[in-house]
């Protein structure tokens, strides 16, 4: 059986820091690649990157937005980091606007305050960066073709923390212990160290005013119940009644 991990990427979710800790392990074993809009599916295309490289064992994508593929003799161990989405908003602001590129996101950070961004993104259509962001993700690895946004994304948040890491960035250490418990079976040589990779300051909550704070506290309403119903699965996991303490045994 081939062990493979698989590192959903979200933006920024301390997902540099994962990557630079499966690279120091996986040294050229390590894999990245980005995919297109997900419609109609492109499940198909992330089981021929993991099959088309036969000796890779970490992969990392910042664009899976779809069911994750079941391959023969293949177990894929998912990583999906999870953070405050008020602070992860204000990071990303602070990322973008000193950002050396010209996407919408950066032009935006570049141009507004803030509040200018926040709102310029909440306003336009299907700019979900600050809207349930999370949420969205995580809601697009569900096939539950009945359930809205968010049960899907709560669904797929059990399953990975059944099947792999589901961890916060707050708590960024003890997933990386988890991991390290989880695959050690497989891999005993890996070994990690607490790092910090393209940080963008870690004092967010206070560059964000009451007032907007409020406005996006209540546009991701979604997030923040997803955001407890992991808090939820890893503390039921920490008193070893849960799944996720059992798959890493």
């Amino acid at each position: 059986m081939r062990h493979i991990i698989l590192h959903n990427h979200l933006f920024k979710n301390a997902g540099t820091s994962v990557d630079h800790i499966l690279q120091q392990n996986f040294k050229g074993r390590w894999v990245t690649r980005e995919f297109p809009d997900p419609r109609p599916d492109n499940t198909p295309d992330i089981a021929g990157w993991i099959n088309g490289n036969p000796d890779a064992i970490a992969f990392s994508s910042h664009t899976i937005q779809t069911v994750l593929p079941t391959l023969p003799d293949v177990r894929i161990i998912p990583i999906i980091m999870l953070r405050d989405p008020v602070d992860r908003i204000a990071s990303a602001y602070r990322f973008e606007r000193t950002q050396k590129a010209d996407t919408r996101g950066a032009q935006l950070a570049r141009q507004n305050g803030f509040a200018g961004y926040v709102h310029a993104r909440l306003e336009t259509k299907g700019d979900r960066q600050c809207r349930n962001f999370q949420t969205h993700r995580l809601a697009a690895l569900s096939s539950d073709p009945l359930a809205n946004e968010l049960t899907r994304a709560q669904t797929a948040a059990s399953l990975i923390a059944r099947t792999g890491i589901l961890g916060l960035v707050s708590e960024f250490d003890a997933a990386m212990a988890r991991l390290s418990v989880l695959i050690k079976p497989h891999f005993p040589e890996f070994d990690w160290q607490p790092v910090i990779a393209n940080a963008s300051g870690h004092n967010s909550v206070q560059s964000v005013s009451p007032d907007m704070r409020r406005v996006l506290e209540d546009a991701n309403r979604d997030d923040f119940k997803l955001l407890r119903h992991a808090r939820n699965l890893l503390a039921h996991a920490s008193t070893g009644a849960g799944t996720v303490q059992r798959s890493g045994t």
